[in-house]
């Protein structure tokens, strides 16, 4: 059997293309990921109760076009925006702070 294909975990992989942990490469990827997931996450959840992008942005306050960028990671948010999508999807949002050694 040949030896050409060979495992490697992703981890290895992002360190390689995009940079090691606490390189600002690699740190603009992660931010750039854990919006993509937060967006990700509002859909979903969106999805969940059955709502259109129309009828959250009325119980929010704010424009269709407006979710559907936060969905799409388009635009950056205010915080204070995120939290009232969350909130009226009836959302518990809790978030981790990890400080990290200088």
């Amino acid at each position: 059997m040949d030896d050409a294909f060979k495992t490697i975990s992703l981890d290895s992989m992002i360190d390689k293309h995009i940079g090691v942990r606490g390189t600002p490469k690699r740190e603009a990827f992660e931010n750039e990921l854990r919006i993509d997931l937060l967006g990700h996450a509002i859909k979903q959840a969106r999805l969940e109760r059955k709502l259109t992008q129309q009828e959250l942005g009325e119980i929010v306050g704010i424009q269709k076009t407006q979710i559907s960028k936060i969905e799409n990671s388009i635009k950056n948010t205010r915080f204070d925006t995120i939290l009232k999508v969350f909130n009226a999807l009836g959302a518990r949002v809790s978030f981790q702070v990890e400080m990290i050694a200088s």
